[in-house]
């Protein structure tokens, strides 16, 4: 049933979905990099929970002029009215109040939403139906989706691409630094606005499959999931894009394989699932490998005291080290260094001589801050220098078997 789903072969409602939400996913994952990288994740969340009145509204006005008041085009067309208002609202406490950003988002999240839920109650008394459905715009609901409304969710999606790809180099810099991108002249406070515009829009059009609750999940996990596999902020923004699109379009297909399962909370599911996946093996910031990092340090530091040791002639208890050293064919069974021992643990040692030098003379406070107790000198000092300081040091010791 899913491979069918997948394969877009469970008929024409499940395969607008997987598509729209596909487009989405795309738009969203795009935009929140750039929300992500400017650390305004919760201005989603704010923008979001404003569009809820709006969509109250929207379906007041239709209804009273005894129009269809389900139409999409005029419920988004209203929550975007009320996410612009919202956005508004947050500008201006944050620039002509002393409240903090985070306060200006928590003040006009929970007074809009607040609204919203009164409208939601009062449209529940106008005899037009179990609250016309709306509460569907909460989680999001697909079913019954038509083409008109896919064709929305597409048009949407794919302007909001385009006007990124168009900008995408200015809200580059804003995002990771506002004071240069101000003194190189570009209209930072315009950019922001931009970017905050692109935020709303996806918000706007992801309603109808997500929910205003679970946007914000949608335009921020992809980001911070691509963030693990990359440093280059072109290419995050592309593994966003399809680590949100992926996600969508595997969550839109088990649903459609499960009716009973909610679209938008699936898909939120399956981004949390991409993130888990990188956060423990991303290459270089994963968990493991962090943890395979601190496994070859905790070797390194092991083989390199054991080395010191038998440079000095001092005994090792450490069954670690022991087996270390072993293994390098550096000792042998009974303890007793090999030549090969031998010759590492004088390199070693003198290495630490040498070391002692450099962190003792002012001449070479650069080289010195870099001494960790693992690093090579060589990759530090030229060897003219090593030899200059081999001269202070004297000739080399041996090691004491």
């Amino acid at each position: 049933m899913l491979i069918d789903a997948l394969l877009l072969q469970l008929g024409y409602n499940a395969t607008l979905v997987a598509i729209g939400a596909t487009l989405l996913g795309v738009s969203a994952g795009v935009t929140g990099t750039f929300l992500f990288l400017r650390k305004r994740a919760l201005v989603s969340d704010a923008i979001s929970h404003a569009t809820l009145p709006g969509v109250c509204l929207a379906f007041i006005l239709m209804a009273s002029f005894g129009g269809d008041g389900r139409n999409l085009v005029g419920l988004l067309l209203g929550s975007a009215v009320s996410a612009s208002a919202g956005l508004w609202c947050l500008n201006w406490l944050t620039r002509n109040t002393r409240l903090a950003e985070d306060a200006a988002i928590g003040s006009v999240l929970s007074v809009f939403f607040g609204f919203g839920i009164v409208l939601l109650t009062v449209i529940q008394t106008l005899g037009v139906g179990r609250q016309a459905g709306l509460e569907g715009f909460l989680l999001g609901s697909t079913a019954g989706m038509l083409w008109a409304d896919a064709m929305v969710i597409a048009v949407g999606g794919a302007v909001t691409l385009l006007l990124i790809l168009l900008i995408r180099r200015p809200m580059t810099l804003v995002a990771f630094d506002p004071e240069y991108a101000a003194a190189r002249g570009l209209p930072v406070s315009k950019i922001d606005m931009a970017m905050m515009g692109l935020v709303m829009a996806v918000t706007v059009v992801g309603l109808k499959i997500v929910g205003l609750i679970l946007i914000v999940a949608l335009l921020i996990i992809p980001a911070v999931t691509a963030r693990f596999w990359t440093e280059r902020s072109d290419y995050v923004v592309l593994l966003a894009g399809l680590a949100g699109g992926l996600s969508a379009y595997i969550g839109a297909a088990m649903s459609a394989s499960a009716p009973n399962l909610p679209t938008g909370p699936i898909i939120v599911l399956m981004s949390f699932a991409l993130f888990l996946f990188s956060l423990l093996f991303a290459p270089n910031r994963g968990v493991l490998a962090a943890v395979l990092r601190h496994f070859r340090f905790q070797r390194r530091v092991h083989l390199r005291q054991g080395l010191l040791a038998l440079a000095q002639g001092q005994p090792i208890y450490e069954k670690l080290t022991l087996r270390l050293l072993r293994n390098g064919g550096l000792v042998r069974a009974d303890g007793v260094a090999t030549d090969k021992g031998k010759a590492r643990a004088a390199k070693a040692l003198r290495d630490e001589r040498r070391w002692a030098v450099v962190r003792s003379d002012q001449a070479h406070e650069a080289a010195a801050a870099l001494y960790d107790g693992l690093r090579q000198i060589e990759s530090v000092l030229t060897q003219d220098q090593i030899t200059e300081i081999d001269r202070h040091i004297g000739g080399p010791k041996e090691v004491l078997a």
